[in-house]
């Protein structure tokens, strides 16, 4: 595993910085994404009717993108197994700042 070195990432109009921390693991990339902000609460969402018996309903949630929260909206989906469950995405505080940790079905 080769970890790149952290990003600074500024908050313009907070004052509080953010840092992108990628580690590269074969095959696939993970991206650590740290801020001093609160993430917004969350937002109500319509959740439209389920397009098959199949298909999980994956909650909206707050990302952080281009120095800023951005909402990323629910939406149906089939789980890549019969067996899958869906891990929603999080943010955690860990003293000052805010961890986000990416949703992924397990």
């Amino acid at each position: 595993m080769v970890q790149n070195p952290t990003v600074v990432v500024a908050n313009p109009g907070y004052g509080t910085p953010a840092y992108v921390t990628t580690t590269q693991a074969a095959p696939a990339t993970n991206t650590m994404i740290v801020t001093q902000q609160a993430p917004p609460a969350l937002q109500q969402e319509v959740v439209l009717s389920q397009p098959t018996p199949q298909h999980v309903w994956l909650a909206g949630f707050w990302t952080w993108r281009n120095d800023r929260y951005e909402w990323m909206a629910g939406h149906w989906e089939l789980p890549p197994n019969s067996g899958s469950v869906w891990v929603s995405p999080r943010w955690e505080q860990q003293g000052n700042a805010y961890r986000f940790y990416e949703g992924y079905w397990n």
